[in-house]
């Protein structure tokens, strides 16, 4: 990529991320909008525009709300995971700027300085010429001047120790002073207990459990509510649940053809085969409600036979008190590993069914398993993204496609190509793959959804690191080396080392899209805003669907992390090889930071709160690129020759320490809640029968409307109380 193809990329993408901040600051004035640009806010009943000025703003006040917001107005409206992750992105922005303010005056003027006929070209056919002598690779080997490239090493590490350590220790406050709060919440005092064996004196499972834990908890012991296999209950529940839906519409479709010259209307109908096209056409209002008939009282009958015969090896304990339950969820209960494991509960509306009642040995053979297929996908795309890497340039495309000269040749074409084509292509690609992570890390047979995410979560992040950042590195370099590699194989290494300079160009454009139109896309909301109008004008017939149609997602950590994760690692890599890179990371974390600001107060509704679960997970890629980083670095300085390379090799080392110290200080609290966290005092005393209720499924609840559901935002413990007959079963 010439200089002209780089400077089109980066300043199409910044225009681009203008027109798409202008739109929103005009869209989201707009009331019709508001449910797009403000669900947040009206779900908790608040004025859209409370506290702000966006009646009358100008395209930047976003920013100025943003900056003025405080920690406790994120945690209020979305949570402490939300803080978590705001405290992330603050972090590895602030590692960037102490960073760049040494690297850049020091780095940058040493190497540009530095003379050197020998090296014509070791940035490679993907990079403009300039940015050698920007770059280490334009230091002579065995220079004097490699001194202070070792030097900043050292700083990037030790900055990244100091800001890391007070992230830890903050978000173990946070995590602190929400656990520790005076208001009630069900999960604290419930706990998972899995692997509960067979009874060997004819008890009920119901009965064992209570027998067991009313042993050891005579006085804090509560009641248990054995896990269930609602499969079949659930499908008759979900079908029930949408012939009522489809009659609300029946209905109002129904109402609105009144309206029209026809005073009698005209009762919808619908065709009972495929997709509702083929088959016998039937009254949709009839219909319906004569299913509902015929399945409440199916939907009854299997409730009472889930509950009596279909009891599982699980069950959720709870406990009168909070510190019990505390205590007992990190207590080991039984002599033998592989029976009555115990855990602290998570919330009920982050609960995976059907993982609960999976035994032991095949918890971990499932494991196993998963890795192995994780493994085999890593290998798998390494092959299409070393492909994309070598394909999307230009000079190889013309060497496999010759045909393709006349038109890659024309000086527009090119430039265009250049600057768009190899990142636009990794993007898409990257987009097929979290979801399948995520559906394999629930198939490990994780309990909650948090935990799933975060698994999820890891695999895209070692995923990402491998097949994109060392990927791109190596296939970019292998298609024009495979010659030279199959003469002298002993070669590879050097030129793996000396390619590194050689991708700075692909990976600063790759960063600049991200955040420029990532962020633009992010803050503009053009897709839901368009999906949303679409609904609402052909699809939505009741309150209920136009509510359904604008009901926002959650931020999405299972991909929004990795993503931030492998730019963290790109530009952590890159940073004293090509120090140029360190402004594109910062700016990419502080736009982060100021976008999604801006989203979590306002637009993206949690599903589920960790208490700062993910922040663990963080610490540790944070660390794991940063150990990268490290080792790239001794055998960098090893090719340039520098005879005082292995005094890098501390620094690994350094950070495997710190990793271990911070895993023994602060880990044990994230796994579990502390003693003296939960025994702070409650503010009332908790309705323990409204406690045990708000972990029962909407299947077993057949009371429950959907309307209910929607209006909490999921929330799950003041629930109507319909619900006495299920919890005398469970009595029984």
């Amino acid at each position: 990529m010439d200089f002209s193809s780089f400077l089109t990329s980066l300043s199409t993408s910044f225009i681009i991320f203008v027109i798409l901040m202008i739109l929103f600051a005009w869209l989201s004035t707009k009331p019709g909008n508001a449910v797009v640009y403000y669900p947040n806010r009206i779900l908790k009943g608040m004025d859209p525009w409370e506290g702000s000025r966006s009646k009358t703003r100008n395209p930047f006040a976003w920013i100025r709300e943003a900056l003025s917001s405080s920690e406790q107005d994120v945690i209020a409206m979305s949570g402490v995971d939300s803080a978590v992750f705001f405290v992330f992105l603050s972090t590895v922005f602030g590692i960037f700027v102490l960073s760049g303010i040494v690297l850049l005056p020091l780095l940058l003027p040493i190497a540009i300085t530095e003379r050197n006929a020998g090296i014509v070209d070791s940035t490679g056919k993907n990079a403009f010429d300039d940015l050698d002598k920007l770059s280490m690779a334009h230091l002579n080997n065995r220079s004097a001047r490699l001194w202070a490239f070792m030097a900043s090493c050292y700083w990037v590490s030790f900055v990244s120790y100091f800001l890391l350590w007070r992230a830890y220790k903050h978000v173990s406050d946070l995590r602190a002073t929400a656990l520790k709060s005076p208001e009630v919440k069900p999960e604290q005092f419930a706990i998972l207990v899995r692997d509960i064996p067979y009874s060997s004196e004819g008890y009920s499972r119901n009965e064992q459990v209570d027998t067991y834990f009313k042993s050891m908890y005579p006085e804090t012991y509560y009641k248990s509510m054995v896990v269930t296999d609602n499969k079949e209950v659930n499908k008759i529940y979900e079908e029930l649940e949408a012939c009522k839906k489809k009659v609300r519409r029946a209905e109002s479709i129904y109402s609105d053809s009144k309206k029209e010259p026809n005073p009698q209307g005209v009762r919808p109908t619908h065709r009972l085969g495929f997709l509702g096209l083929l088959g016998k056409e039937v009254d949709t209002i009839d219909y319906c409600n004569e299913k509902i008939h015929e399945l409440t009282p199916k939907l009854e009958a299997a409730q009472k036979e889930t509950l009596r015969e279909k009891q599982l090896a699980s069950a959720l304990v709870f406990f009168n008190n909070r510190t019990t339950a505390a205590a007992a969820g990190q207590c080991v209960h039984s002599q033998i590993v592989d029976t009555w494991t115990v855990m602290n509960a998570p919330e009920s509306r982050q609960l995976l069914w059907t993982n609960l009642s999976k035994t032991y040995y095949a918890r971990e053979i499932r494991q196993y398993v998963v890795y192995l297929i994780v493994f085999l996908t890593i290998c798998f795309y390494m092959i299409p993204i070393g492909l994309i890497s070598a394909l999307t340039t230009l000079a190889n495309l013309k060497k496999l496609a010759p045909f393709l000269k006349p038109v890659v040749d024309q000086a527009e074409i090119r430039t265009v190509l250049e600057a768009y084509l190899p990142q636009i292509a990794l993007i898409v690609f990257l987009a097929l793959l979290p979801k399948f992570l995520l559906f394999l890390s629930k198939a490990e047979g994780i309990p909650s959804e948090s935990h799933a995410v975060r698994a999820a979560s890891g695999k895209y992040f070692y995923f990402s690191v491998l097949n994109v950042f060392i990927g791109v590195t190596i296939g970019g370099t292998l298609f024009d080396s495979l010659k030279a590699i199959e003469d002298k194989p002993n070669s590879f290494i050097q030129m793996l080392a000396s390619s590194l300079p050689g991708n700075a160009t692909f990976f600063l454009t790759f960063v600049a899209l991200k955040f420029f139109v990532g962020y633009g896309l992010e803050l503009s909301r053009i897709v839901p805003l368009i999906i949303f109008h679409l609904k609402r004008k052909y699809l939505c017939k009741t309150e209920a669907d136009l509510k359904e149609a604008w009901l926002p997602a959650e931020l999405g950590y299972a991909t929004k992390v990795p993503t931030d994760l492998l730019i963290l690692t790109i530009v952590i890599c890159y940073s004293v090889i090509a120090p140029l890179i360190i402004p594109f990371g910062a700016i990419y974390f502080g736009l982060g930071w100021l976008v999604f600001r801006n989203q979590i107060l306002k637009v993206y509704v949690p599903k589920y709160e960790s208490y700062g679960k993910m922040w663990p997970h963080l610490h540790v890629r944070i660390l794991g690129a940063l150990i990268l980083f490290q080792i790239t670095m001794v055998g960098y300085f090893s090719i340039k020759e520098f005879i005082y390379s292995p005094l890098i090799i501390p620094l690994p080392i350094f950070s495997l320490l710190f990793a271990f110290v911070c895993s023994k200080k602060f880990y044990g609290f994230f796994q579990t809640t502390g003693i003296e966290v939960a025994s702070h005092d409650l503010k009332e005393t908790p309705n323990m029968d409204l406690i045990f209720k708000s972990f029962i499924p909407p299947s077993l609840n057949p009371d429950k409307l959907d309307d209910e559901r929607l209006d909490d935002g999921g929330a799950s413990y003041d629930l109507r109380p319909g619900l006495d007959a299920y919890a005398q079963t469970q009595d029984v």
